[in-house]
């Protein structure tokens, strides 16, 4: 497997291994979260009106219609069964919007607007008072407004269009009204959860030292690497007053383990400063093949009856690239291995191919991670 990647990219991605083992601290709300405390996701179904003929085929998506007709009945507007509106500035949508923890009933919340039906572009368009439910099958808030699209499409009587970024999606800053709240659980017990965005023992054993220091000797204890149990007062406004000194306590994370992570899709390598290599030797080269055709033409001899032709021609070069080797001694790290490659003149994907034969020796002391 190779991958093709720029020397500034490969440059600025080892740096970012590097300053990682650096160390440095942390506020806990940025290394843990309070568990309990959380968004949760609402998603509702309406209609898009005021399109300019960009809406759906009513033949193509009959729900739509269907939609319409539920809509005007309601609003005390019949319409009769053999009837079959034919529409172009309506569209069926998908809303969906996330829930911040603590919001209340009358605030509001932004909203995204998918078409799921087969609408060009729904610039221009106002969707209609559409319910969001939880997935409890409760409605959490109520969603109405005029649509943002950033993106546009053209078409011209030839069949010809242009489409810029993705016109059928849409949102709505503070489109939906919240009509429900949800329960928190964090005036509940004596106690609250610390939970690690990366879960590591280190981690949690120095977040157990810091809060007990800060607040109090056994006031924090261990779970398991992942959370922490922090004793709390049981009076709401007490314990919001010393949530807030939790999580402004510092600490200082540990060292991820050793990785090297490629992306197969962009080709970035980013490698982390604690990777090292036991002895190995590596030899690295390359082939490359190229075919060329040309065209030549042929004339016949003088007073021949021959007729001038053309041919065909194809030229193939073979090019081995010099082989490189060079010898890792025990205990070599990011800094070594870098050098190494740049002296003999191997490009940076290059050291892809290295890592990856590397690993497969047994000589790579890291996960190594193909994404």
């Amino acid at each position: 497997m190779r991958f093709h990647i720029s020397p500034k990219s490969l440059i600025v991605t080892l740096l970012l291994g590097l300053a990682a083992s650096l160390g440095h601290a942390e506020r806990i709300k940025d290394l843990a979260q309070i568990q309990g405390v959380r968004t949760n996701q609402l998603i509702g179904y309406g209609l898009v009106v005021g399109l300019d003929s960009t809406g759906d085929q009513t033949s193509q998506a009959p729900f739509t219609v269907q939609s319409l007709n539920n809509m005007l009945a309601q609003l005390g507007v019949t319409v009769p069964a053999n009837v079959t509106p034919q529409l172009k500035n309506v569209a069926a949508v998908a809303v969906h919007a996330v829930m911040p923890a603590f919001v209340k009933p009358g605030q509001t919340i932004d909203i995204t607007v998918n078409s799921i039906a087969n609408a060009k572009s729904l610039r221009g368009g106002s969707l209609l008072v559409t319910p969001l439910r939880g997935l409890d099958g409760q409605i959490y808030a109520i969603a109405q407004g005029n649509l943002i699209v950033s993106g546009f499409g053209v078409e011209g009587t030839d069949g010809s269009k242009l489409t810029v970024n993705v016109p059928s999606s849409g949102r709505i800053p503070n489109g939906a009204t919240v009509e429900r709240a949800v329960s928190s659980q964090l005036a509940q017990g004596d106690s609250i959860i610390l939970n690690l965005n990366d879960a590591d023992f280190t981690t949690a054993t120095r977040v157990v030292a810091s809060v007990n220091k800060g607040v109090g000797a056994g006031v924090a204890s261990i779970i398991d690497g992942g959370s922490v149990k922090v004793q709390a007062p049981l009076d709401i406004t007490q314990r919001v007053a010393f949530l807030s000194t939790v999580e402004n306590l510092e600490v200082e994370p540990a060292s991820g383990a050793a990785k090297v992570i490629i992306n197969s899709r962009t080709g970035t390598v980013v490698i982390s400063s604690h990777v090292v290599v036991s002895p190995a030797a590596v030899s690295h080269g390359s082939l490359s093949v190229s075919i060329k055709e040309e065209q030549t033409v042929s004339q016949p001899g003088p007073f021949s009856k021959g007729q001038t032709t053309v041919v065909n021609n194809s030229i193939i070069n073979v090019d081995q690239g010099t082989n490189r080797m060079f010898l890792f001694k025990p205990g070599v790290e990011l800094e070594q291995i870098v050098r190494a490659v740049n002296e003999v003149g191997a490009a940076p994907g290059d050291l892809v191919a290295i890592l990856e034969a590397l690993k497969e020796a047994g000589a790579l002391q890291a996960e190594l991670i193909v994404i």
